[in-house]
Parts: C-alpha cells; structure tokens; sequence
C-alpha cells in the first residue's frame, strides 16, 4: 500500500517561512483594507462629514469666534497648522466603532475560523482609516488655500510636515484602536472617545501658550499635538513655528505606537481565542 504525504493548505505551507509569513499577513491585511474602503459605499454621508466637520471648524474659528490670543503675524497662517493636527487627533470614532462593531456582532470570531494573520483585521482598518485622513487632509489644504494661505517652507518642508501629521494620525489612531477594544462595545466608544477632547483642546491649535496661566501653557507645551502642530507651523514657514520641534514631533507618536501597537495587537489575539 502507498501511503500519501498528508496535504498542506497553501497558507500553511505559506506561514512556514519568513517570507511567507508576511506575505501571508500583507495579503490578509489588504483584505481587510478592501473590506473597510467598500463601508464608504453603503455610509457616503458618514464619509462626507468627516470631510466637511474639519473645514467648518476652520471657518469657525477663523472668521466667527476669532481668536489668536498671544499670536503675532497673520492668525490664518497660524491656525492653518493647528487645524490640520487637530484634524489628525480628532474623528477616531469611525474606526473605533467599526471595530467594537465588528468584535460585538462575532465577525471577528469567524475570521478566526480562517486562516488568517493575526491583527490583518486591526491593520486593514487602519489602512483605510489613513486614506480617509489623508483624503481629509488634502480636503483641509485646499481650502485653506483658497482662504490665502499659503506654505512659505518650500516643497521639502510641505512633504515634511505633511509626513508628521501623518504620524501623529496613525499613533493616535492605535491608541484608539486599543481603547475601542478595551470598551469592547460600540456603545462605550462615545465615552472612550471624551478622552481625546482634552489632547485636541488643550493645546495650541487655536492661541500661544505664552497667553496662557503658566501652569497651563507648560501643559499645553508638553501636549504632543503641540509639538506636531508647533513643528509643522515650522516647516510650512507659517507664524508660531519653532525649530527643534520636528524631534519631538517624531519623537512623541514613535512612542505612543511604541506602547499602543503591541497593546492593541495582544489585547486583539487574546479576544479571538
């Protein structure tokens, strides 16, 4: 009798290797990307209103309740940068609920029945929760420029700090993806998300903190949105930037994904056993 070597399933041969492994975790991600970019179909108005929201924030704050306390120079070119790294902290909520939602109604316990890579779920959803932002971001820009502002940093300096507020978006991006699973259910994720008001608000999108209380522009000064907002107002060569904050700026969302990436990684592996 001939006795036959038992068949491997592709993936399983796949994950024998280094080389596999990845590919097998890329293609499973991207999987998971194409799934949250076909939501933009079937929720257009959700789309559309994290597109809209941060430009009436800019008109509000521009030319309705003012501002600028402490500023000097043009106040647009001020706020300009702060929007765009208030834009990237805010608008979690979208992704925290897709993945309270997807925990809660058992998806995620029937892509564990696949043979899928650990955390491909997390990451496509991350994947398409930056398009959107940069989409948002592009949105944002020009607007702003239609308004007249203009970046005086040169094109090195606009890669620059558009690469920043990029960063700072996917490291507070993780840290809402652990917060979304540590809730659990989707209607928690309002009250996790309160969490986030006091990053964007007490920084210094919309005044200096020189005009501050001292202890609260120390704090404003620490707040790591400050430090992106203060070194893209730098590179875009806009009022309120200060050099030597591009290190911080780098330094501040390395170490948020540094802590929240393998936090939200774990948590996740443990929920689907």
């Amino acid at each position: 009798m001939t006795t036959h070597a038992p068949l491997t399933h592709p993936t399983a041969a796949r994950a024998r290797t280094g080389r596999g492994r990845t590919a097998h975790a890329l293609t499973d991600s991207w999987t998971m990307t194409r799934r949250e970019l076909s939501r933009w179909r079937r929720q257009p108005v959700a789309v559309v209103v994290g597109l809209v929201f941060p430009v009436m924030l800019l008109l509000m704050f521009g030319y309705l309740v003012g501002g600028g306390r402490g500023v000097s120079g043009d106040y647009l070119g001020y706020l300009v940068p702060g929007m765009l790294a208030l834009t990237m902290a805010f608008g979690l909520e979208g992704t925290m609920v897709a993945v309270t939602q997807d925990l809660d109604k058992g998806v995620v316990d029937r892509f564990r029945s696949m043979p899928m890579a650990n955390g491909a779920v997390l990451v496509g959803r991350s994947a398409a929760d930056m398009l959107q932002s940069a989409l948002g971001l592009a949105v944002l820009l020009a607007v702003a420029a239609a308004l007249g502002w203009r970046a005086d940093g040169g094109p090195a300096g606009f890669l620059g700090a558009v690469g920043l507020l990029l960063l700072f978006r996917f490291a507070m991006l993780w840290v809402g993806i652990h917060l979304a699973l540590v809730a659990g259910k989707p209607e928690l994720v309002q009250a996790v998300q309160i969490l986030v008001w006091p990053v964007g608000f007490l920084s210094n999108a919309f005044a200096a903190p020189e005009s501050m209380p001292g202890w609260l522009g120390t704090v404003v000064q620490w707040n790591p949105m400050s430090q992106t907002a203060t070194a893209v107002r730098d590179l875009f060569g806009s009022p309120g930037g200060e050099p030597g904050h591009v290190w911080a700026a780098l330094a501040w969302p390395l170490a948020l994904l540094a802590v929240f990436f393998p936090l939200a990684v774990r948590r996740f592996a443990r929920l689907s056993r």
